[in-house]
């Protein structure tokens, strides 16, 4: 794996850190190959309640990609095209991720830094955080599935807008146009990412888990199907569903099991 990607577990919570500080956090191609990897490992496991991701440094969330690499690694068709997979790749392993996702963003959030938190579950940002995707002054575009997820969170008029004025958006604009969920005071962000992460992961994974899947489905205008609106209650049938209504009953904290 790069070493621009590092991840670690304690208890229930995963962190995987874009981890160049000296460079805003960028990948190169093995970096987003990396990040994929990561991820594609994280979403197998069971024992999982939430996935944090966040930049080492405390400046950036990450930059997105390494623009010193781009003449050996993006600047012939094919070169560009094994590019754009990786971080196509990439970008699905992250919204595809099969546990809930936060993304901590201190700092500078651009481009395909940007593109990763839009597929995060949950977003917070420090005061100061700046976003945005200045890259028609590079020349180059967003393929389809790089603007897939942005589209999906902020609709056409705001992505436009991040892209053709080239323009960095503060963290109250970010708050206002959904970008990120909460603005949290300067250099809190850790403290209150990882509250929010053990409160995600001390509920039902099961459920946790489903909802996601719920929320992107009715996302498709296409008709629900029977075994879809049945799905709905399934949770129902857990053990989890159980030892839940018996806590609240009995006024105590549950311990699920993912059962």
């Amino acid at each position: 794996m790069s070493e621009r990607v590092r991840t670690k577990v304690e208890g229930r919570i995963a962190e995987v850190r874009l981890d160049v500080p000296e460079k805003h956090n960028v990948l190169d191609r093995e970096g987003w190959h990396a990040l994929a990897a990561a991820m594609h490992e994280l979403s197998a496991r069971v024992d999982l309640g939430c996935v944090v991701v966040r930049g080492s440094g405390g400046r950036a969330f990450s930059a997105g990609s390494d623009i010193s690499t781009f003449a050996v690694q993006r600047d012939m068709p094919e070169d560009v095209r094994v590019y754009a997979d990786a971080i196509a790749g990439a970008m699905h392993a992250v919204r595809d991720c099969l546990h809930p996702t936060l993304a901590i963003i201190e700092g500078l959030c651009v481009g395909g830094g940007l593109e990763i938190a839009a597929c995060c579950d949950v977003r917070i940002c420090e005061a100061s955080s700046r976003f945005g995707a200045p890259i028609n002054r590079l020349g180059l575009t967003m393929s389809h599935a790089e603007l897939q997820p942005l589209l999906a969170l902020l609709g056409p008029g705001t992505v436009l807008e991040i892209l053709l004025t080239g323009d960095l958006m503060d963290a109250d604009s970010a708050l206002r146009v959904g970008l990120v969920n909460r603005v949290v005071p300067e250099g809190g962000g850790a403290a209150a990412g990882f509250e929010i992460a053990e409160r995600i992961a001390s509920g039902a994974p099961l459920v946790n888990r489903w909802h996601k899947k719920f929320i992107r489905r009715l996302a498709d205008p296409t008709p629900l199907s029977d075994a879809e609106r049945i799905e709905a209650l399934e949770a129902f049938g857990t053990a989890d569903y159980r030892e839940g209504r018996t806590a609240f009953l009995e006024k105590r904290d549950p311990e699920f099991r993912g059962e």
